[in-house]
């Protein structure tokens, strides 16, 4: 296989190919030096060292002379060894994935996920207090493990995740629905750009649908994100009363520095609400427009994490809802800074000089 002049040209930066690992082989079987195959190959001597370094093994030969047996070893270059190295070494490359090294994180985060029902995005934020920065990943990429399986959360666990839906807007006959006060075209925009405190939008959560089954009334501060929940006897209008004028006696007065604006949707059950507070702006929403009480809807997301849609609130014990609201409160969320709604709203309450929420 002799060759004296070679046409080709240097080319760096690139690994030899199975081509050049067999020239190598029939170059070395016609005893050339590697310099002298570098230049035939258009590589560095470099190069060819390396590779003939990594492709090589001992043969061992013996050879009979005189009656005596002789034993010799040399270094035989193979182009197959040299692409089984290669390919090994190829498959060994590159950075380990972060969750090889992250045992201990991948542990809480469940516990975190699984148990306080927190988002991937809150374990990302929360984690960074805790563990060392090269062992958490991003938010897109915890998604990306348990999607994968790496963890034990799964899909189906985040609700946030699973519920999402296409909203459906075709195929329903919308009714008239009477606007029971001020419309929500006349509020400021104070409120719609959560700038100011004291802006509230109230709901009710249904169980099981049926007429003598209890319902929750749900208050949300719309800067704050800070959330009262009361479970009510019947999604009727004395029984929403009853509960906000309990509220508005336990404010002894300070409803007003407290409550600026509610906002609520048109359901029979909140008729009242403009004689209840007659001294604040209330608001009612368009007729199907659930999106323009956005606060309230989120909230409700969270709700059904632990009380899903069709589950008889009969059983439901008023410390089981105070429990669902102290877990919201204290819930640090991503458009407070991972602060929790509790910190934000005491926060505000020291700002107007008031005593502190119990």
């Amino acid at each position: 296989m002799t060759q004296n002049n070679t046409n080709t040209k240097p080319h760096k930066g690139t690994h030899l190919t199975k081509s050049e690992m067999d020239k190598i082989e029939g170059y070395k079987a016609e005893n050339h030096s590697n310099r002298a195959i570098a230049r035939l190959l258009g590589r560095s001597p470099q190069t060819i060292n390396n590779a003939i370094k990594k492709g090589s093994f001992t043969q061992k030969r013996k050879q009979i002379q005189n009656g005596k047996t002789y034993t010799y070893y040399e270094e035989v270059y193979s182009a197959s060894l040299h692409e089984d190295v290669y390919l090994e070494n190829r498959s060994n490359c590159g950075r380990r994935p972060k969750w090889v090294e992250a045992d201990e994180f991948i542990d809480w985060a469940d516990k975190r996920m699984l148990n306080d029902k927190w988002s991937p995005d809150i374990v990302i934020a929360k984690a960074k207090e805790k563990f060392p920065l090269d062992v958490i990943p991003s938010t897109s990429s915890l998604y990306n493990w348990i999607e994968s399986g790496i963890m034990r959360t799964k899909n189906i666990d985040l609700l946030e995740k699973v519920g999402r839906k296409p909203r459906e807007t075709k195929g329903k006959e919308r009714r008239n629905i009477k606007v029971l006060g001020t419309s929500i075209e006349k509020r400021p925009e104070s409120v719609e750009n959560r700038v100011e405190f004291g802006h509230w939008e109230i709901d009710t959560v249904s169980g099981k649908i049926d007429a003598d089954e209890p319902v929750l009334v749900t208050l949300v501060e719309r800067k704050t994100r800070f959330e009262q929940i009361f479970k009510i006897a019947s999604q009727r209008a004395n029984a929403v009363d009853q509960v906000l004028q309990k509220l508005i006696r336990q404010l002894n007065g300070l409803e007003e520095e407290i409550f600026k604006t509610i906002t609520s949707d048109n359901g029979s059950e909140f008729a009242n609400l403009s004689e209840l507070f007659d001294t604040i702006e209330v608001y009612f929403c368009h007729p199907y427009a659930s999106f323009e009480r956005g606060t309230s809807e989120n909230q409700h997301k969270i709700i059904r994490r632990f009380l899903p849609k069709n589950q008889s609130l009969k059983d439901v014990s008023d410390a089981q809802i105070q429990r669902i609201q102290q877990w919201m409160n204290d819930y640090p969320r991503r458009i407070l800074d991972y602060n929790t709604p509790h910190q934000a709203f005491v926060q505000e309450l020291k700002k107007l000089d008031l005593p502190l929420a119990a």
